[in-house]
């Protein structure tokens, strides 16, 4: 059977500790979606590691990770990552696998990610400019790379058809930026990648299944960046939802075993896009600098608001969230009061449904205020330690949302998520 962990929100729920976390009790664990767009901080030995691509179950020595077909890999990224966690003292390729339908992010992509944002001008729906957006479209398109292709002879020729193709494009963007770098960087890159262990992903995996293997599918982003579900135009280029183990893995939707959701006590957005509980004042820059909320990937400062349960109840709706995991609950210790959104007013009509084109809709949130708990909930290790205003806050989320708050995460360190 496969348990998911996904996010549910915006991203940047702290996805990457509560995979840690959970990581020693699985065989497998397997990245189903996204690009080196997504970041998942890690505490590892005191430091503070951020993994792109790489499953958060690489530094469990007993564990293997897979990175599956519905991802697009950038081999450059790729690379500096490995370095990275090979510093801990980790062989990274004797327990990381990846699919050979993965998708390759080249040069171009970047480039033309670059191009195309920069002319949608006021529009511009906040890329991460690592060619993720692109890369997805050739592979809707039936143009794309693959990890298997690396090993193909033809692979050189395979890659100055498709970089023709983008030259194109990048004329028509008026684009004059050299990427020659970019190409030599990128070539170094992928000889490395070939030293890998390029697998038939779902054979691979199901095989593991088959076997009685634990497997964890470990999500990029959150719901609410979803390209079909998700507060569109402003998304992410992939199914973020727990549909998108089985194409991004290539498993049967009967394997699909416990989701487990994970969602901030308060809510973040990094970029564009509507943000209906979204604080432009002291205290969303409060929340901003309580939680360090910068983007692990990008370094942007994150919108911080208060929790969004018609977002969330929504998101567990798509997934069949099965157990929630609420992430920097101790951001919160010092708040005197607290609010969470219980409805939105549109136009003057009070709904608890997401509307279809959330970014044309002028919401007004309807909120519900809670006392806050002024307590160091970060010593805290076990749930009847908790302040009872605290718990009053959850057990409020847990009926609205209609899924159970099974973890409360009080702190960044392994050790710092409490069971409920």
């Amino acid at each position: 059977m496969v348990d998911v962990i996904l996010g549910l929100q915006w991203g940047d729920e702290g996805k990457g500790k509560i995979v840690d976390f959970f990581a020693p009790k699985y065989d497998v664990v397997a990245r189903f979606q996204g690009g080196p767009n997504a970041g998942h901080t890690l505490y590892v030995e005191g430091k503070k590691t951020v993994l792109h691509q790489i499953p958060s179950g690489i530094f469990h020595q007993h564990t293997i990770n897979i990175i599956g077909n519905g991802v697009v890999l950038d081999p450059v990224t790729f690379k500096r990552e490995c370095d990275v966690v090979s510093s801990f003292g980790i062989d990274v390729r004797k327990n990381l696998f990846i699919s050979e339908r993965t998708n390759i992010i080249i040069p171009t992509h970047r480039a033309l990610d670059k191009a195309s944002e920069m002319q949608k001008g006021e529009g511009k729906i906040g890329s991460t400019l690592k060619g993720i957006g692109p890369a997805y479209m050739d592979k809707t398109g039936r143009n794309a790379l693959r990890a298997g292709d690396l090993l193909n002879k033809h692979f050189i020729t395979q890659y100055i058809k498709l970089r023709l193709k983008h030259q194109k494009l990048l004329d028509n963007f008026h684009f004059i930026e050299d990427i020659s770098a970019w190409e030599e960087e990128f070539f170094e890159a992928v000889e490395f990648l070939r030293s890998f262990n390029i697998v038939n992903g779902e054979y691979f995996i199901n095989n593991k299944i088959a076997e009685g293997k634990k497997v964890l599918a470990e999500g990029a982003q959150g719901s609410m960046l979803d390209i079909d579900f998700g507060t569109f135009p402003f998304v992410t280029s992939s199914n973020t939802i727990s549909a998108g183990v089985c194409t991004g893995l290539g498993v049967s939707p009967k394997q699909i075993n416990e989701v487990l959701g994970v969602t901030k006590a308060y809510c973040t957005r990094v970029g564009g896009g509507p943000f209906p509980t979204e604080l432009e004042n002291e205290t969303g820059e409060e929340l901003r600098k309580i939680g360090n909320e910068f983007g692990a990937t990008t370094g942007r400062p994150r919108r911080c608001g208060w929790i969004d349960l018609v977002a969330l109840k929504y998101a567990c709706m798509i997934n069949g969230v099965t157990q929630v995991v609420m992430t920097k609950a101790d951001v919160l210790d010092k708040f005197e009061e607290l609010n969470v959104c219980t409805a939105y007013n549109i136009n003057g009509t009070e709904t608890k449904q997401v509307p279809f084109q959330l970014n044309n809709a002028m919401v007004n949130p309807t909120y519900q205020s809670f006392k806050g708990w002024h307590t160091d909930t970060t010593i805290l290790q076990q749930a009847a330690a908790l302040p009872q205003n605290m718990t009053e806050y959850i057990n409020f989320i847990n009926k609205y949302i209609g899924a159970p708050v099974k973890y409360v995460s009080n702190g960044p360190g392994r050790e710092q998520i409490i069971p409920l």
